[in-house]
């Protein structure tokens, strides 16, 4: 007979029988919609309104209900900001942090599938999570800068420092770099590698300040190689992959 999972209250379910980590991490996470809830709340407090805004297909009813299941399963918290503000907004808790690491492992992973299509709209926290996740440390171990991003309504301040790229939601002052954009165009610009020029010419894209820093730090992502494609060594010696 099957135990129980936890999920909001008093209410239970499970869905394995099994001790396995992996297991408990799909009953903690494995609801749809979870890990991009908690991709949400990644660079701060978030109120309902504005984590429905971004989660687009999202019912208030199933947010609620994720929203729940994630403070049951002490993953996230919910807290009253002090006046003038006076709201309630969500947030993640120590552990709930910690989670950025299975983010970043299962995009690294997922990208390399020939079914990831970057072109298709997503959130500026899952933009900015992007570039903590694809940011080659190696080449940035030399490069110090701080950015700011201005992405629609979200404001974020990124400092780059010793191969680390930290990201918090904030106003992005006295900084070296300022992008002003949209998510789909960053990634464009970023990983298409489409000429910062061009984007500008159409005014999707505004860069000020340090422009030789912008274009260190956007030479410093590139999507990992598809499965099944072949790499610049292979193709220059087509027998060498039949021989490995």
């Amino acid at each position: 007979m099957k135990s129980e999972k936890v999920t909001s209250g008093d209410e239970r379910r499970r869905w394995y029988d099994d001790a396995c980590g992996t297991a408990l991490a799909l009953e903690l996470l494995g609801e749809r919609w979870s890990l991009l809830v908690l991709r949400e709340l990644m660079f701060g407090p978030r109120r309902f309104g504005e984590l429905r805004a971004e989660l687009t297909g999202i019912s208030a009813n199933v947010l609620t209900q994720r929203l729940a299941g994630l403070e049951a399963a002490g993953l996230v918290v919910r807290r009253k900001l002090p006046p003038p503000a006076s709201v309630q907004v969500y947030e993640l808790t120590e552990w709930g942090y910690e989670t950025e690491a299975v983010m970043q492992a299962m995009g690294r992973w997922a990208t390399r599938s020939p079914l990831h299509d970057p072109t298709l709209p997503f959130s500026p926290a899952s933009a900015m999570l992007s570039l903590r996740t694809m940011i080659d440390r190696v080449e940035a171990a030399d490069m110090a800068m701080t950015l700011g991003f201005r992405l629609g309504e979200d404001r974020f301040r990124a400092t780059l420092a010793e191969g680390a790229l930290t990201i918090a939601r904030a106003d992005p002052v006295d900084v070296d770099v300022l992008i002003d954009t949209d998510p789909t165009t960053l990634a464009i610009w970023i990983y298409a590698k489409r000429p910062m020029a061009a984007a500008e010419a159409e005014g999707t894209l505004r860069v000020t300040g340090n422009r030789a820093a912008a274009l260190r730090f956007a030479a410093l992502f590139a999507l990992p190689r598809k499965v099944g494609e072949a790499s610049v060594a292979d193709a220059a010696l087509p027998g060498l992959t039949e021989r490995r």
